[in-house]
């Protein structure tokens, strides 16, 4: 039976794959260094050391790893090693290239608070006070440094030369109202993959496991059965 472990994107901790633990209770969702822990990273290289250790660590077999944004982008980096131990990816509002607009760069460093409310409105199709506000509150939580880290990390990173060198299928999954990853990046994964597939979920933004968990949810089950 295939594993599902969960990794979250900048400025987030686990919290953000809630509706995603209730629906897959055996499934993993560490926090990343840095994300309510004292430890740090920097790049998406660093993430993909922490995942690999955390599978050897718990003895995880035939996992599939499920990333939203730098999530998907340590996923990316993770399968791109051919860990033995991973049978595909499915990525959440991700790419294989994230650049971040040089303005938000110096808004985090700038301008923590200001910067974290826009980047929360950024992260929904309907961004209602409710869940801009619980956005705001993880950047909060996960602080101004390591959010920054997280951001720097997504403008560096790049495989899109080495897409066609991973072996396992891939499952990119976004939101149709995403403005950080629009749909063209899930596409673009798909189309670069050999194994690769899209599908676009209505009425959803960057957040689309917060903002649409069924049918997400019903996304991943599909595609971890086919994997299996």
């Amino acid at each position: 039976m295939s594993t599902l472990l969960f990794i979250h994107g900048s400025g987030c901790t686990s919290d953000a794959f809630e509706n995603q633990m209730r629906a897959f209770p055996q499934a993993h969702a560490p926090n990343l260094p840095g994300h309510a822990s004292p430890s740090e990273c920097k790049t998406v290289a660093e993430f993909a050391d922490f995942i690999q250790r955390y599978i050897a660590r718990h003895n995880l077999l035939d996992v599939v790893l499920c990333g939203n944004s730098l999530g998907g982008a340590i996923a990316l980096e993770v399968a791109l090693r051919e860990s033995p131990e991973v049978r595909g990816i499915a990525l959440l509002g991700s790419g294989s290239r994230l650049k971040v607009a040089p303005a938000i760069l110096t808004g985090l460093a700038e301008n923590f608070e200001q910067t974290a409310q826009t980047l929360a409105g950024y992260m929904f199709a309907q961004a209602t006070p409710e869940r801009t506000a619980l956005a705001v509150q993880s950047m909060q939580t996960v602080g101004q440094a390591q959010t920054l880290r997280d951001f720097q990390a997504c403008n560096a990173f790049d495989v899109t030369e080495r897409l066609p060198e991973l072996l396992v299928p891939l499952l990119a999954v976004t939101g149709e109202q995403d403005v950080m990853t629009p749909p063209k990046y899930a596409q673009s994964l798909a189309d670069r993959v050999p194994a690769g597939e899209v599908r676009i979920v209505p009425g959803a933004g960057h957040l689309v496991m917060i903002e649409r968990p069924a049918e997400t949810n019903d996304t991943i089950a599909d595609f971890v059965n086919r994997v299996r």
